[in-house]
């Protein structure tokens, strides 16, 4: 395990009840706020790249490529990291280049070098070109996942499991189970791993945002062996991609209209990428009875609040009601 990480996200980040859903569901919901580790940091990303950053600059790196959608979180994170530390960054960010906002936007404002590539484009196979002709001019080059899911990234978030054993013990609580968005399996593989590092018995379930509950399987398993290659069982790893809707990014009326009514119930923000469709996903499965033998369900808040595109915003504007102006 790694011991050297960065200092420079806002933690621990809270747990609190949402105490008007519980009371309307009938169970313990309470939400961990790791959208609230900073601003152009926020979210899980940093958790990671604490640990990934401090592996750069301890094995003299000097250039940084990641790869993302181009609303990506990571990369925006990444890019104001690099920023902070006086590292070269580059983005390979796959998507149609359209409205210039949102997390594109802080790429570039931050100084980061922004690669748009195809939506069906290679993301490894653009990295890799990237990489030979950054070494070709000199620079000494790493290259991180999408997500800084990998066995350095996902460290951030075995600390995470470890932190929220901390606050449990403050809070006189037991959680049964941890719920997560899985958009490239690093977070998810923290914390099954703090799980079983601890010994405990709650469910660690990942709600998918894109791809299937097979190839996340596969992909955390991987992350894990990478980790600690002595863990040979991983049945208890529970990915549920029955929420994934239209895809990675895209939302239905039905969902936007759910990242409303939890708006106006709780006052906290869902983001229409990862955390929406995750807590849709948990909320719809309490509600089919899936959840009837916990008590108490924690929800982690991983961020992203930027993902309401232009498009998103417009279609949501619809469906609120009128602003007036009075004059």
């Amino acid at each position: 395990m790694l011991q050297n990480k960065l200092n420079v996200a806002n933690l621990n980040t809270p747990i609190h009840k949402l105490e008007r859903l519980s009371q309307a569901l009938g169970k313990a919901i309470y939400i961990k706020r790791d959208d609230f580790t900073g601003t152009e940091i926020s979210g899980n990303k940093v958790r990671k790249l604490e640990y990934t950053i401090q592996y750069v600059l301890d094995h003299g790196y000097d250039t940084i490529i990641t790869t993302g959608a181009i609303t990506s979180n990571h990369a925006r994170a990444t890019a104001a990291l690099c920023a902070q530390y006086n590292i070269e960054c580059h983005l390979v960010l796959r998507g149609e280049l359209q409205a210039y906002e949102g997390n594109l936007f802080l790429d570039a404002m931050l100084g980061a070098h922004i690669h748009v590539i195809g939506p069906t484009a290679s993301r490894e196979a653009s990295m890799e070109s990237l990489y030979k002709n950054l070494e070709a001019q000199g620079k000494t080059p790493f290259s991180i996942p999408v997500g800084a899911s990998d066995w350095i990234g996902t460290h951030g978030y075995v600390h995470a499991f470890d932190e929220i054993i901390e606050q449990e013990k403050e809070m006189n609580i037991t959680f049964d189970s941890i719920n997560v968005a899985v958009g490239s399996g690093g977070t998810y593989a923290g914390l099954w791993y703090g799980n079983e590092q601890h010994q405990s018995t709650k469910q660690i379930i990942g709600y998918a945002v894109d791809q299937s509950t097979e190839a996340f399987h596969n992909k955390i398993i991987e992350i894990i062996q990478q980790l600690d290659d002595s863990v040979k069982r991983f049945d208890t790893v529970h990915i549920n991609d029955a929420y994934i809707g239209l895809g990675y990014g895209q939302a239905t009326d039905e969902e936007l209209q759910f990242y409303i009514d939890i708006a106006q119930l709780e006052g906290m923000i869902l983001d229409p990428t990862y955390t929406g469709k995750a807590f849709k996903g948990l909320i719809e499965e309490i509600k089919s009875g899936q959840y009837d033998n916990q008590e108490n369900i924690l929800f982690i808040h991983t961020g992203g609040l930027q993902g309401y595109t232009e498009e998103t915003r417009h279609r949501l504007q619809q469906m609120l009601p009128e602003i007036t102006e009075t004059k």
